[in-house]
């Protein structure tokens, strides 16, 4: 009998973690179902209020014949990115991806509606959809009508039943560009129970740094699984911009070229307030300016609008601008409304301030004006680009700034020293020379899988994991 023990050990600890991931799965999916009435007048109430469609038919697993038509007789490769910082940051992955299998067909999914409109104008894209809402029924009809080879999902996005229908279906998913923060990591390991099977169930895990891979790992994703690829978005690829080029862009704006153009990107409530402060005191100071303020989500212009006409500034929506003649002159302000141009307005500036970082929001992406040799100035919260915050101090390309009184103290000092604001954005562009070279170490890990339909990992990604 007691020979027999080892053996039953093993078996007996199987099933209680097969049953007890069972019962998370219904207790999961009894909490899914009851949330229909909530999610359902959740989105109906945004596409009223915004103006766009629900497409409830995609994110209940309905994709159009048409749509499917599109991806016919071909491979397709499935990339997920949330929204629009995600959907930005793969980029270089989908070029990539369009290169190296110029045969495959390549899908993109977003769950917001300005990812979906950045999404739309990525080149090389078959086909856009939203993303399913994770009911069982949903997502197992859309993988069995997409059929992916190869699903990447951006960052940290674990949907349960997906992760889980794909690995029925024999579909290796992939967590790319991945991350966990300060805050998630914590609220992660207090729910390990949870999202170790979920972690369990993917082929690999794409870690950025050497610290979300032990986080990722502690969390319970097995550790032969995850790799260090470093972070996407330092492999922006930012054409070599010409005077005329430069010169264009503003015409197209309306920003005359000798005059000196801060832009505040990605900003959130509580910060347009102290942004706007900041630009009083520059034009106070004597100096000829214009400002383009552009919210992170473009549905607060109205908000936005509110303010700047209590404060006294003319502007212009980007929305309205083609009505336009006249350029801007100073004291103006650009108020970008749209989706998919703060690329272009960085382009143009003279300095940049991103939001979401005065004010607890974690930060949005200052590699954005960096790369595109901007000097960048933001907030002390920036725990989602705690990493990219440092090294733009280290390289000397960004500067923190404490509160809205440095902002406007840093603001009128910079836009007074153009040698220095030129030495921050060469700057700037040594960072992102120095620390590129993400793709490539992702697409080792793909390779694994794309042609190969096998679930484990090979050499050439351990090998990276050395380097």
């Amino acid at each position: 009998m007691s020979a027999l023990s080892p053996g039953k050990g093993p078996a007996v600890k199987l099933v209680a973690e097969t049953r007890d991931i069972s019962m998370i799965n219904l207790f999961y999916n009894l909490l899914a179902l009851i949330s229909i009435i909530f999610v359902v007048p959740y989105h109906l109430y945004r596409s009223i209020t915004r103006g766009r469609p629900t497409a409830f038919a995609q994110r209940f697993g309905f994709i159009a014949a048409s749509d499917l038509a599109k991806l016919a007789g071909s491979d397709v490769i499935w990339v997920h990115a949330v929204s629009v910082g995600e959907t930005v940051a793969a980029i270089p992955l989908i070029k990539a991806l369009r290169k190296r299998y110029p045969h495959s067909k390549l899908v993109i999914s977003n769950v917001t509606e300005t990812g979906r409109q950045v999404a739309g104008k990525i080149a090389g894209i078959d086909l856009c959809l939203y993303f399913p809402f994770d009911y069982p029924f949903a997502v197992n009809r859309v993988l069995r009508k997409v059929r992916p080879s190869l699903i990447l999902v951006m960052e940290t996005e674990l949907w349960p039943n997906f992760i889980r229908a794909a690995r029925r279906l024999a579909i290796p998913m992939l967590l790319v560009n991945g991350r966990i923060s300060d805050k998630s990591f914590h609220r992660y390991l207090r729910l390990r129970w949870f999202f170790q099977p979920i972690l369990r169930n993917l082929a690999a895990l794409c870690m950025q740094s050497a610290e979300d891979a032990r986080r990722i790992t502690a969390i319970g994703a097995p550790a032969e699984s995850v790799h260090i690829t470093r972070n996407l978005k330092y492999d922006i690829a930012v054409p070599a911009q010409t005077g005329q080029d430069r010169a264009e862009l503003r015409n197209r704006y309306r920003i005359p070229a000798d005059i000196l153009l801060f832009t505040a990107g990605s900003t959130h409530n509580g910060e347009e307030e102290m942004v706007i402060k900041a630009y009083t005191a520059v034009l106070a100071g004597g100096r000829n300016a214009i400002m383009v303020l552009a919210p992170r989500h473009p549905e607060r212009a109205a908000q936005v609008a509110e303010l700047l006409g209590r404060a006294g500034f003319p502007y212009t929506r980007r929305s309205a601008l083609d009505a336009r003649q006249e350029p801007f002159s100073s004291g103006e302000v650009l108020l970008l409304d749209t989706v998919g141009e703060l690329l272009n307005v960085y382009a143009v500036s003279d300095l940049v301030f991103v939001g979401g970082s005065l004010v607890p929001n974690g930060g949005h992406n200052v590699l954005e004006p960096a790369s595109l040799r901007v000097p960048v100035l933001f907030g002390p919260h920036m725990n989602n680009f705690k990493e990219i915050a440092a090294l733009l101090i280290e390289f000397g390309a960004g500067v923190r700034v404490a509160d809205g009184g440095e902002l406007t103290a840093m603001l009128g000092s910079l836009l007074d020293d153009e040698a220095k604001r030129q030495e921050m954005g060469n700057n700037g562009a040594r960072l992102l020379a120095e620390n590129s070279g993400s793709t490539e170490r992702h697409m080792a890990v793909i390779e694994q899988f794309l042609g190969s339909g096998i679930m484990g990992q090979g050499s050439s990604a351990a090998q990276l994991n050395q380097k």
